[in-house]
Order: structure tokens, then sequence, then C-alpha cells
């Protein structure tokens, strides 16, 4: 049974910092790319951040050089230090894996989803 499973969410002053957690299980995690989507009040979901098999990483705009994903290929995890928070990262955090090769920030290329993990930063 495949599972992303989301952690680490929670309420933050804004210029905090959070770490999201997401485990996986029941598929082969080295050979998928990982992704962190979110998803604001009355918004759609938009990419965050992507990390390739062997390690490339992107990011929206909005959050570069203040968040970073990483990967534990041993561990299966994928992880998203996300620093100087403000208001406008408050949202639903999503952990994302897809089989094909190649960076995307298309939901529908995604395979696998978790349940998400609520941020809150306060102002």
């Amino acid at each position: 049974q495949v599972q992303l499973v989301e952690s680490g969410g929670g309420l933050v002053q804004a210029g905090g910092s959070l770490r999201l957690s997401c485990a996986a299980s029941g598929f082969p995690f080295v050979y998928y790319e990982m992704a962190w989507f979110r998803r604001a009040p009355g918004n759609e979901r938009e990419f965050v951040a992507y990390i390739s098999r062997g390690g490339s990483r992107s990011y929206v705009g909005s959050v570069k050089d203040r968040f970073t994903i990483s990967r534990d290929n041993a561990r299966n995890t994928v992880n998203l230090q996300m620093n100087s928070l403000k208001p406008e990262d408050t949202a639903v955090y999503y952990c994302a894996a897809k089989r094909a090769i190649g960076f995307s920030t298309t939901t529908s290329m995604y395979d696998y989803w978790g349940q998400g993990t609520q941020v809150t930063v306060s102002s």
C-alpha cells in the first residue's frame, strides 16, 4: 500500500522556521522524484519545491533562498526546511511523488500524494 505521510506543520510567528517531513512507503522511493506543493485558503494547489532522483532541486520564486528541499533515500523521506516564514506561506503543504523523470510543476504529473500538513504563519 502506497503511503506518503507528512509531519512537522504547525503555528509559527513570521520570521520563524519549520521543518516538514514526508515518510514514503509502498513504492521504490529511490526511483521516484519528489516535490512539495501547497494550497492556501481560496487558492489552487501550487508548486513549492522539487528534488530529482539525483538530488537536483528547483523552487518557486517566492520561496527561493528561504526553503530547502532534501531527500534521504536510506530512510525513504523527503524534507522541506522552511526559514524566514511569512504570513503568505500559510497553507496546507503536500508531499508528492512521480515516477517519470524530469522537472514538473504540474499536479497531474505526480502519481502519489500525501494528506497534507497545515502550516500557519502569524504576523
